[in-house]
């Protein structure tokens, strides 16, 4: 299937027109398709592989589906500095699929390919011996981020999107460069707007400035980043407003099944919270209400035998709240 997928991939490439089609992922609304450059690709490919210190010769594993940008990505730059291709299927262990043998310069993974191969000796082996480990398409929990600090070689944390043709600025997870911040290419410029919001100013890979819905903080320096959620991911209950993604970091160490917030209309608040899982024994009102702010408790406690998410493993946010709505009619 993923040798399919190049193939097609590479006869896009290679045919006369400026531009291929890409898609978004979906995970805050309907996927989308894009017309991207192909010159805009090459120089993103290049800024990367620049940065990395990747040079001809040295092996890249794909492990992520070339139907989306992140896939795409690694195979444009195995042609822009001539990288030996490792292709494996894009599924949660994709190291199971390449012989101890076989060294691997540069792998881009999302975190739960990650955390899958971690639970695995041979392939922690595998996972450890990479010398540049990019992670991207969703967030790093402080456990993973934890399991990953002590690594030998280099670990990052990507921040990006379909628009940005993948990644435009990385933090490291691992060494004495471990940060909480991301720093962009020196390409790169990032602002943030009246709405606290990234706008990312990258005219080697996007033709205009970009208003992202990041909510995000400037360092000191005025340079780096951190996101701290998405506008769009905010839920105003009864005037306060909750950050999703603040609430499932804390929340998160506490809750053993995967879970999820989301929100729904409600009369009296405005939007409720909802807290969707997978079945579990555990209280989870108390854990709510122990662990969060007041008035950050959810209203419903909803259970579920699998949460909603993209072909690319993020959490479907839209049909969450489609998901909400049918089960509490």
């Amino acid at each position: 299937m993923v040798e399919q997928d190049v193939k097609g991939f590479l006869a896009a490439w290679n045919d006369e027109k400026d531009s291929v089609l890409v898609h978004t992922s979906g995970s805050t609304g309907q996927p989308k398709s894009l017309w991207v450059e192909k010159q805009r690709m090459l120089a993103s490919a290049r800024i990367t592989c620049d940065f990395l210190g990747l040079k001809e010769g040295d092996t890249a594993l794909l492990c992520l589906s070339p139907v989306y940008i992140a896939g795409k990505m690694m195979i444009v730059r195995a042609l822009e500095r001539g990288l030996q291709l490792i292709c494996v299927e894009p599924d949660g262990h994709p190291l199971k699929q390449v012989s101890g043998h076989d060294e691997i310069t540069f792998a881009a993974m999302v975190p739960m390919q990650v955390y899958n191969s971690l639970q695995v000796p041979e392939e922690r082996k595998r996972l450890m011996g990479i010398k540049q480990l990019i992670i991207g398409g969703g967030a790093i929990d402080d456990d993973l981020a934890n399991a990953l600090k002590d690594f030998p070689h280099a670990v990052w944390s990507t921040y990006g999107m379909t628009e940005t043709l993948s990644h435009i600025a990385l933090r490291r997870l691992n060494g004495t460069e471990a940060s909480n911040y991301y720093e962009p290419f020196d390409s790169v410029e990032v602002s943030v707007n009246s709405d606290h919001c990234l706008v990312i100013h990258a005219p080697q890979v996007c033709s205009h400035p970009l208003v992202t819905n990041d909510l995000a903080e400037l360092a000191p320096d005025g340079r780096r980043f951190r996101i701290i959620g998405r506008k769009d991911n905010v839920i105003c209950s009864g005037g306060i407003k909750i950050q999703i993604e603040e609430m499932e970091r804390l929340l998160n160490p506490y809750i053993p099944v995967p879970f999820m917030v989301t929100k729904v209309k409600d009369e009296k608040f405005g939007e409720a919270v909802v807290l969707l899982s997978c079945n579990s024994s555990a209280p989870l009102k108390e854990i709510c209400q122990t662990i969060l702010p007041p008035f950050w408790c959810p209203r419903h406690f909803l259970t579920v035998d699998s949460l909603p998410t993209t072909e690319t493993g993020k959490p479907a946010r839209h049909q969450a709240e489609e998901l909400v709505k049918k089960l509490l009619k």
